[in-house]
């Protein structure tokens, strides 16, 4: 025992020695010290896949976002990510819901509506969306997924219920989501919680009750025979419509052609008149005699036709105009 009152041992005698306690602090502070630097380390890179983005906050007030990749950070909780997931689209299911090994279970709390001409029925409807804005997202509101579903809820509702139950279970299905999806996206700009509607469709819509189901499939099996008859008569008269097109323009370029060649003939005679009438006026006489031996020509085909000369009796009169023609009448 030592005059501190602590024992060591030496290394020859074997006497009792015990350790320096500065030292011993020492090595603990180079121990704590090597921890916190390497947890320091540990924290300070962040990694975002390409389906994220990182909300960054300094001692809790919002700095930065951080896109996919690697990335540094102050560490001790001085800067915080909090990853958020942009590039997917998520769903709502209303009125039913989708269990793990792929069925559906009814929720008729949330499917059953009333149209605007008081009629019952239960539509199901699946909404998808995705996060627009992750930093209003996460600090705007407090459960913006169940907010955006209340809305939809409210809309989908609101817009049943000014429709028809024939439009809601038959032609009118189109509108009513468009519709849907229209208000809810307005209503979405004006709340500002950082979510975008993307898609809304009716997965389902039928009565209540078996045997309106019944009647309104024999209503749409009915509409169904009636637009395959349209079809069918449309088909034929896009078949005939062409052939009929094609008669008329035959006829319209025959009357044509029937057109120019009256002009023409009509041209062709009077060029004839004209021509008739400079011979004319050079020896009418001549001219005149010859469009009446043309005339009686054109009126007794075939006749023999002979000029009275009126010569003397010894002489013959008669001219014979075949023999002078060459046989030509």
């Amino acid at each position: 025992m030592n005059e501190n009152g602590t024992y060591s041992w030496s290394a020859n005698s074997g006497e009792k020695k015990s350790a320096d306690p500065k030292k011993l602090g020492k090595i603990v502070l180079i121990g704590v010290l090597a921890l916190a630097l390497l947890i320091g380390v540990l924290t300070c890179f962040y990694t975002v896949d390409d389906k994220q983005q990182a909300v960054i906050t300094t001692f809790g007030q919002v700095t930065d976002i951080a896109d996919a990749g690697l990335h540094f950070k102050l560490p001790f909780g001085i800067q915080q990510a909090h990853k958020v997931d942009v590039n997917i689209y998520q769903k709502i299911e209303l009125g039913y819901t989708t269990a793990a090994d792929g069925s559906t279970v009814s929720n008729a709390s949330e499917s059953s509506m009333i149209t605007g001409d008081y009629n019952i029925v239960n539509v199901d409807f699946f909404v998808e969306y995705k996060i627009s804005d992750p930093v209003q997202y996460l600090y705007s509101s407090n459960q913006p997924e169940l907010i955006l579903r209340n809305l939809i809820q409210s809309q989908v509702r609101n817009v049943v219920g000014s429709s028809s139950v024939d439009n809601v279970l038959t032609t009118g299905k189109e509108n009513i989501q468009m519709q849907v999806r229209e208000l809810v996206t307005q209503i979405l700009q004006e709340y500002n919680i950082g979510l975008t509607l993307v898609d809304v469709r009716i997965q389902d819509a039928e009565p209540p009750t078996q045997d309106v189901i019944e009647a309104f499939k024999s209503v749409e099996t009915a509409k169904q025979q009636a637009e395959a008859v349209l079809n069918e008569a449309k088909a034929y008269q896009n078949a005939k419509l062409p052939e009929a097109q094609a008669q008329a323009d035959k006829l319209l370029q025959n009357a044509e052609y029937l057109k120019q060649k009256r002009i023409n003939e009509a041209l062709e005679q009077v060029a004839m008149f004209n021509a008739m009438y400079a011979e004319y006026q050079n020896d009418p006489e001549i001219t005149r005699s010859r469009m009446y031996y043309e005339a009686i020509q054109q009126v007794l085909p075939g006749v023999k036709v002979y000029i009275n000369t009126g010569s003397s009796e010894d002489v013959d009169m008669l001219l014979p105009l075949d023999t002078l023609t060459g046989g030509t009448p």
